[in-house]
């Protein structure tokens, strides 16, 4: 229990979320029994990829968080970040000419949780940096991603077409891919508090 908790501790999660508790009927978007399997962590024993593809309140950053906690307390090793924080940390590394040391740590994670990857725009540098990572575990340690931009949209994101292709081919192949929807269950259920509340 104590092991199981230092990895959850360690994973940094930002704030605390469980699969149990996520809402399958306010989400019918979100296959439940993809879930509930990906729980067991097959996927993180095969190292491969889990893209969660939704628009902003569709529960992406929960499952991320959620499958990461399931992860650490089967006992693997998992980091959460931004994708903006990891840029940031890759770019202060290579700064100091360190890049590799920083690449090589995030290397060496069994699950990495990459959240809000493609909301902001990466400069060349910051996306050849996040492109070394997925290269340094590709196809032996996972790495789950979460993103409000279908594939098709984040060479907004990455503006190096070419790289941006390599990216997405990294983050595709063999992976799970899991579309959250468009309508904001967040909005749906303020909405429905105001409703009941008579506002």
């Amino acid at each position: 229990m104590r092991r199981k908790a230092r990895l959850v501790r360690e994973a940094a999660f930002p704030r605390s979320k469980r699969l149990e508790d996520f809402d399958f009927t306010a989400n019918p978007d979100v296959p439940a029994a993809l879930i509930h399997t990906l729980a067991r962590c097959q996927w993180v024993a095969a190292g491969q990829p889990l893209c969660l593809i939704g628009d902003s309140g569709t529960g992406k950053s929960h499952l991320l968080i959620g499958l990461g906690t399931a992860a650490a307390e089967n006992g693997y090793r998992v980091r959460y970040v931004t994708a903006a924080a990891l840029v940031n940390e890759l770019a202060e590394a290579a700064d100091e000419r360190m890049p590799g040391k920083v690449i090589a740590r995030y290397g060496r994670i069994d699950l990495l949780c990459l959240d809000e990857l493609g909301y902001i725009e990466l400069d060349r540098r910051g996306a050849e940096l996040l492109f070394q990572v997925f290269t340094e575990r590709e196809e032996k340690n996972s790495v789950a991603v979460a993103s409000n931009a279908a594939f098709s949209e984040w060479t907004a994101a990455f503006t190096d077409p070419r790289l941006c292709a390599a990216i997405v081919d990294r983050l595709t192949y063999d992976a799970h891919i899991i579309t959250t929807g468009a309508g904001s269950y967040r909005l749906r259920t303020t909405a429905a508090r105001r409703q009941a509340g008579g506002t």
